[in-house]
């Protein structure tokens, strides 16, 4: 008898948009590629993720035109003097919006895709496939593409650094493969002006500055047309509070507004990096009034000058250098009309901004948005060497009305364990407030563990399903504490394992607390128990790590050798540990680095009661090498010092373990029937 098997739904789901003729949603095609590149099937990896790359471009630039189309069609008159005529144009250009994209696209609900698909794809995530994909079928000038389109994004990836240099190296892969596919054509423009400018040919750079300005400008507005989208402020609270119809516009316009005015800082911002270029706009202006004059074009030069001097009114330099040109032309020149439209509208901008987030109750200050877009930086946001074109503070960024616990940096507290034992402290690894722990747990407890590991974790549990929240080559499987009781309670595993986990993450904090000698209460913020299985046949000449270098509670930035303390990162953990349940596999280690994510200052090898603890933030980059060949386990802990923070889970956990003691029965395998 034959025997049919049946394709992943994600496949026929593809065919039939196929056949529609409807464009696939790209998180569909992308969980494809996944899904594909987890069979070693390559050549689906490719077309999959080539086609995912595709579909999220077009999807963005039909949102663009649309909506771009529609205001034009629609326009709201600034004579309107009825409520009527207004509502109408707003009516009509919704109307025009749907029609339109879902011509272009097909139905909108199809292309409605998470926030951690979006993420991806802003990371550059489907690159790191197509590189893997490619060299799988020895396409090496199309990995060599992906790699570098990467790894633009992903500065900090010390392993596919690695394997650009590798690729170098390889017969038939020349200079010019190594291309970003996701270039932003405004910022290569720019970026190949300023190398003629530095050479001295400054015919050609004035053709690629005014490119990158015409560029610029166009990336602009379609930037400020994206964000004519969904908006929400974090600081809102939309359940407990409901808006009147003037209220809930007022809102919106003003998320929207907000929205537009963190364009200045995308278009100036290179993928991967959290710091925008310095003085980015003006800068044009100024490498342009110089290029101009060594051509002998003074009028252009006096343009140039004089725009330079919308954004740095006072810049002494250049009134000198306006003075200069407009002595030897023998009359005066005009700004450039499109840095003063630019300007007038980011003016009349943000005195609606400073209305509507008055409105919302929430505090305006010349350095909530890009005042004026000149003023000096914000010293904690961005570090820079600039007269401070670059200030902004976020508006959702929330005050901080805890009581704050100010710590002093110490170590060598008290272990209060017998068995456990300090192997290395913070001189002997190469840095601060680090410490390894062993003999933390025995070699029965970790066998425990283990096995409970294996009965209850799943693929991606912890990390919103994801397969692997890290590398492809590895299979990664987790489960919490409150996960392992309801399987206690339930009878699928032995109570007592579920709550030596609870125990033993508990053990855990004390010994950190005690240890790092904190003068207030280590609360749990997340408690993971976790499981890394090399994958059988990905293991080949594969230099990437099991975790990328990173920091805790902050977004490493190796470039500016700074560690953001920003969302998405989480900027409320203080102190992590890890306590390993094993060391036989290969590969695995945990390693310190340097904030450059490259140079190595400490390495800990896994084994059974063996744990790790350091504090959180920038002082101690770490992350683990890959796992090549068996199965690494461990606890992973992170703790705060605010109880704001505490893991839901936890406090969960706490109350079961609390009804459970106060009823005694804890000799119970399985207690549900006595609850």
């Amino acid at each position: 008898m034959d025997v049919y098997v049946l394709p992943p739904l994600g496949v026929v789901l593809a065919l039939i948009l196929q056949i529609t003729g409807a464009l696939e949603p790209y998180d569909l095609l992308y969980d494809n590629g996944v899904e594909a590149f987890s069979r070693g099937d390559y050549a689906g990896v490719v077309r999959y993720m080539e086609k995912a790359l595709a579909s999220f471009s077009r999807v963005r630039q039909t949102k663009i035109r649309c909506r771009l189309k529609c205001e034009d069609q629609h326009r709201i008159d600034s004579n309107i003097n009825t409520d009527l005529f207004f509502f109408d144009s707003v009516l009509r250009r919704a109307a025009c919006l749907n029609a339109c994209i879902e011509e272009q696209i097909g139905t909108q609900s199809m292309h409605t895709v998470s926030e951690d698909v979006i993420q991806d794809f802003h990371r550059r995530i489907p690159y790191n496939y197509l590189q893997l994909a490619y060299r799988k079928l020895n396409q090496l000038d199309k990995a060599a593409a992906a790699a570098h389109t990467y790894f633009q994004a992903n500065p900090e990836h010390v392993e596919m650094g690695q394997n650009l240099e590798q690729y170098k190296t390889l017969e038939g892969v020349e200079e010019k493969h190594f291309i970003d596919r996701e270039a932003r054509p405004h910022q290569r423009a720019f970026s190949a002006g300023v190398k003629l400018y530095d050479k001295g040919d400054y015919e050609g750079s004035v053709s690629l500055f005014e490119e990158a300005l015409t560029e610029y400008y166009k990336a602009d507005v379609e930037c400020r047309a994206l964000c004519e989208g969904p908006q929400q402020f974090q600081e809102q609270n939309h359940v407990l509070y409901r808006y009147s119809l003037y209220e809930l516009i007022s809102d919106h316009y003003t998320q929207v507004l907000h929205c537009k005015h963190e364009c200045v800082r995308d278009l100036a911002t290179r993928p991967g990096r959290l710091s925008p270029m310095e003085n980015y706009l003006p800068l044009h202006y100024d490498y342009l009034q110089f290029a101009y004059f060594q051509v002998n074009k003074l009028d252009e030069a006096l343009s140039c000058a004089l725009t330079y001097l919308l954004f740095h009114e006072g810049a002494e330099f250049m009134i000198e250098n306006v003075e200069h040109f407009s002595e030897s032309l023998g009359h005066d020149g005009q700004p450039r009309q499109e840095a003063v439209q630019y300007l007038q509208r980011h003016k009349q901008e943000l005195e609606l901004l400073q209305i509507g987030t008055e409105n919302l109750g929430i505090p305006y200050t010349e350095g909530n948005y890009w005042s004026s877009l000149g003023g000096r930086e914000d010293a904690n946001r961005i570090p820079s060497g600039t007269d401070g074109w670059m200030e902004y503070v976020p508006i959702s960024e929330k005050k901080d009305t805890s009581v704050t616990v100010v710590q002093e940096l110490r170590e060598g507290g008290p272990l209060l364990y017998d068995s456990v034992r300090v192997t290395q402290n913070s001189l002997d690894l190469n840095g601060t407030q680090r410490v390894v722990f062993d003999d933390v747990i025995s070699e029965d407890e970790c066998s425990e563990l283990k096995h409970l590991a294996h009965t209850t974790t799943i693929s991606g549990d912890g990390y919103r399903g994801k397969m692997s929240p890290h590398t492809p080559n590895e299979k990664f499987e987790g489960t919490t504490v409150l996960k392992t009781l309801q399987f206690g309670y339930e009878g699928r595993v032995p109570f007592r394992s579920a709550r030596l986990f609870y125990d033993i993450s508990e053990k855990a904090r004390q010994i950190v607390e005690s240890y790092f000698m904190l003068n207030s209460t280590l609360h749990f913020s997340y408690t993971h128990l976790v499981c890394r299985t090399a994958i059988t046949g990905q293991q080949d000449h594969r230099i990437d790590l099991s975790h990328p270098i990173h920091a805790d509670n902050c977004l490493l930035d190796p470039e500016a050798n700074e560690c953001w303390k920003e969302p998405p990162a989480y900027t409320y953990r203080d102190y992590s540990a890890l306590l390993y349940l094993n060391g036989d596999f290969e590969g695995g280690e945990f390693i310190f680095t340097e904030m450059d994510a490259k140079t190595i200052t400490a390495s800990v090898k896994p084994r059974c009661g063996r744990m790790v603890g350091f504090s959180s933030g920038g002082e101690n980059p770490h992350g683990v090498r890959a796992v090549t060949r068996g199965q690494r386990c461990a606890v992973a802990l992170w703790f705060t010092l605010d109880p704001l923070y505490r893991e839901l889970e936890r406090l969960q956990a706490d109350e079961v373990i609390q009804a459970l003691e106060n009823q005694h029965l804890w000799t119970q395998i399985n207690p549900k029937d006595e609850l």
